[in-house]
């Protein structure tokens, strides 16, 4: 389960986040591209942009649910 305290420094604020046990395995990056992202250079995913709409909080929420390490969070401040 993602821990609030170990996300990663890039994710912006809001509901989703990535924490530190991302193992950068691309999944959640093609489930939900419009809100996740990688950083290239430290080699984990972040959120770039918390979901807008129903469709685009669904594909978060699937994300998380499927990460293989579950370094998605989903309780963090809105």
């Amino acid at each position: 389960m993602a821990q609030i305290e170990e996300r990663n420094h890039k994710n912006v604020a809001g509901k989703f986040y990535v924490d530190s046990e991302c193992i950068d395995c691309d999944l959640c990056r093609e489930t939900a591209p419009d809100n996740f992202s990688r950083a290239d250079d430290m080699g984990f995913s972040y959120v770039f942009k918390q979901p807008d709409n129903d469709a685009e909080t669904a594909l978060c929420q699937d994300a998380k649910e499927a990460c293989p390490v579950a370094a998605i969070g989903d309780n963090g401040s809105a």
